[in-house]
């Protein structure tokens, strides 16, 4: 399992989505807006567990599901030239995709962990991936003392 929190955080209670694939044509050079290449997704949706534990009852928690549709289609569909940039757009559809499904669901996510990988970077050197990772809450950037409040940004943003 990939661990997207740095080490030593606060730990929050959260549903991990973990290798979401799905095919995207992002990036700044030419090849990339025409032919289609793979994308990872880990996305953590920060959420009050302690109901649906409690309760073992679907409605006390939140739909990972729609939230998981809403950023597959996302990186499906229309371009960008930055993973920055589609990062930003999965947040928004993450909570996007709670407050559409329940009220009630909205208020509980409280923040969303974003890491965007573009699997097959088209760069002169042997490399698995290129990412990075962003933390939002529903109203905006992370608040100082947030737990990823340091450079938002995890690796290369995109090709040279």
């Amino acid at each position: 399992m990939t661990e997207i929190h740095p080490p030593g955080l606060d730990r929050r209670d959260r549903i991990e989505l973990r290798g979401l694939r799905a095919l995207g044509t992002h990036g700044v050079l030419p090849e990339e807006r025409d032919r289609p290449q793979p994308f990872e997704v880990d996305l953590d949706l920060e959420v009050d567990l302690r109901s649906a534990g409690r309760s073992d009852d679907l409605s006390d928690t939140v739909d990972y599901g729609a939230v998981a549709e809403a950023v597959a289609a996302v990186i499906a569909g229309p371009h960008a030239d930055l993973l920055e940039h589609l990062a930003e757009r999965m947040a928004r559809a993450a909570f996007g995709a709670v407050s559409s499904t329940d009220r009630v669901d909205a208020a509980r996510l409280t923040g969303v962990t974003v890491a965007v990988r573009k699997l097959r970077p088209p760069v002169g050197v042997d490399m698995t991936s290129a990412g990075v990772c962003i933390f939002r809450r529903p109203d905006g950037p992370p608040k100082p003392g947030d737990p990823d409040d340091r450079g938002q940004q995890a690796g290369p943003a995109h090709a040279p």
